[in-house]
């Protein structure tokens, strides 16, 4: 006798699979928005601006990434289907198709299967019109901000009364004056004298150099002799403006080049901070340093080579990578060449520049002698607008915070650990330190590691600024043993001082002398400097100093 519940379960999965899944209805709207976007296929320009004040009216979700594609030549229609995809890069063969309803991933397609719906330059500034008056209403701040400053380029009657009635609903501060500072450039082309005046005093307060150029403009005079502002009122109070924004352009100019400088130092910082390792402590003047930050700076090239879908995590990986490969470098070059020279700093100095040449051509043998290029993670990529005077890149930003992160631990090592108390102990008193039990030739290795994996770790952060190349480490060894004499042999808050110093007056001197001479400049300075303290900022003290 069979089981009555045997039967049942069949009968329920017959009936499973016999009863149709329901599919989500495609709403009205999305056919609506098909619709309307299907007929950009065969329409003229002219149709397709029609089409696209239509596409913007119809308030579907997808309608921004839809035209922001067709701005940016990015948006297809297949030819076997005439379905209409968004595609994520043009110049990708095959091409990574997006959906443009549900803005998801609709897979690979060939490049000769697919159409682009061609846009000329009257289209696209149409576009790129809508796109901003679209993202007026966007709940993100950055949007809007932005929709204000594409909007601002084309101040007719629309886009001013756009901005009026934006102006009403905006609660954001930074949209707001975005929003007035624009109203008031438009009413400098007001009859009124009175609103032109209220409208310079606004104008006042903001930094833009669109804004400095517009008022600057009311000073010209037209061909008949007169000034373009007639009312002199209005033109003193725009002379005035523009000295006011003038002298604050200035100043954020100023900070923007310290932080260039201190950008600069910071790489001098971490290659000086590994010289004075290793010549603080073992009196070895290493000419092959610079290759080896050129070392780490491969490795970061060839870890992210490896990784090519994942270029933010690679950079990380990269710092630990770099510190082995040039700290092992390093410890091979001291038991192999360097220990059979100490006392004899001149031989270390020949001998090191020897190994510097083979390294350089290693490196060109492997990766021929052509630079290349890192590629910097998105959250590398950009800058941070502090306002409209002053940006700062985030690459050189991460630079200046990893250079003091590194800093601080190398200093935790020197205070906190045993190899950090055996290195002083070596610097100090090699032989009382040999008497004590200290391995002195272990210490040595090690320190010639650290010092050699810290330039390593120097040439991951130096990769985020320049191209990679043979000559790489040329480059910055001079001015990194400069850094180590001004700041103090074997002295790591010489090192940071000096570095940051040098970096600093670099920069401040190059927009008036330019980058060859302010590098001289720079070097006859430390060179008087060196005669009034020859031992720099911070010289050692006691028996580690006599022996220097």
């Amino acid at each position: 006798m069979k089981d009555p519940s045997w039967g049942g379960l069949c009968l329920l999965v017959l009936l499973a699979l016999g009863t149709p899944v329901p599919l989500r209805a495609q709403s009205p709207n999305d056919a609506s928005f098909l619709s309307t976007l299907g007929e950009l296929r065969e329409a003229t320009y002219s149709d397709k601006a029609a089409i696209v004040r239509r596409l913007s009216q119809s308030g579907h979700s997808s309608v921004r990434a839809v035209l922001t594609a067709l701005m940016d030549d990015r948006l297809y229609f297949r030819n076997s289907d005439q379905k209409i995809f968004i595609v994520k890069a043009a110049d990708d063969d095959p091409l990574n198709l997006i959906d443009p309803l549900s803005l998801k991933s609709a897979g690979p397609a060939a490049a000769d299967g697919l159409t682009k719906i061609g846009t000329n330059n009257a289209l696209r500034r149409e576009v790129r019109e809508t796109v901003a008056r679209f993202a007026l209403s966007s709940p993100d701040v950055a949007v809007r901000l932005d929709a204000v400053r594409e909007i601002s380029r084309l101040l007719d009657e629309a886009n001013v009364a756009l901005l009026r009635e934006r102006l009403r609903v905006e609660t954001n501060s930074s949209v707001r004056k975005e929003i007035a500072t624009s109203l008031a450039m438009a009413e400098l082309d007001g009859p009124d004298p009175r609103a032109r005046l209220k409208a310079v005093d606004t104008l006042r307060q903001s930094l833009g150099q669109d804004v400095r150029n517009r008022l600057a403009l009311l000073l010209d005079k037209n061909p008949d002799g007169g000034f373009v502002e007639s009312d002199e009122k209005v033109r003193r109070a725009a002379a005035a403006a523009v000295a006011t924004i003038d002298g604050w352009r200035a100043f954020y100019s100023g900070i923007q080049t310290l932080f260039f400088g201190l950008s600069l130092g910071s790489v001098l910082v971490l290659i000086a901070i590994g010289l004075a390792i290793t010549f603080g402590v073992m009196g070895v003047i290493n000419m092959a340093h610079g290759e080896l930050m050129m070392l780490g700076a491969y490795t970061t090239y060839g870890v992210q080579a490896l990784m090519p879908g994942h270029v933010g995590a690679s950079i990380l990986l990269a710092i630990p990578a770099a510190f082995i490969v040039a700290g092992l470098t390093g410890v091979a070059m001291e038991r192999t060449i360097i220990q059979h020279l100490y006392g004899r700093p001149l031989e270390t100095l020949l001998a090191t520049f020897g190994v510097s040449l083979i390294l350089q051509q290693s490196v060109r043998s492997i990766f021929t002698a052509l630079n290349r290029s890192v590629v910097t993670p998105d959250w590398m990529s950009g800058s941070l607008r502090l306002n409209d005077a002053l940006e700062i890149t985030y690459n050189h930003l991460y630079v200046v915070i990893f250079t003091l992160i590194v800093f601080f631990l190398i200093l935790v090592i020197f205070k906190r650990t045993r190899i950090g108390l055996e290195i002083r102990a070596v610097s100090q008193n090699r032989a009382m330190a040999k008497a004590m039990g200290i391995r002195t030739e272990w210490v040595d290795a090690m320190t010639f590691g650290l010092g050699s994996g810290i330039a390593g770790v120097a040439g991951v952060a130096l990769s985020q600024l320049t191209n990679v190349g043979p000559n790489l480490g040329q480059s910055y060894i001079v001015d990194s043993f400069l850094v180590v004499v001004f700041g103090g042999v074997g002295n790591l808050w010489g090192s940071l001082l000096g570095g940051m110093g040098m970096g600093i007056a670099n920069k401040l001197l190059e927009p008036y002398a330019g980058a060859v001479l302010a590098k001289i400049f720079v070097l006859v300075a430390l060179i008087l400097f060196i005669q009034v303290r020859p031992r720099g900022l911070f010289p050692q003290a006691g028996r580690a100093a006599e022996d220097k």
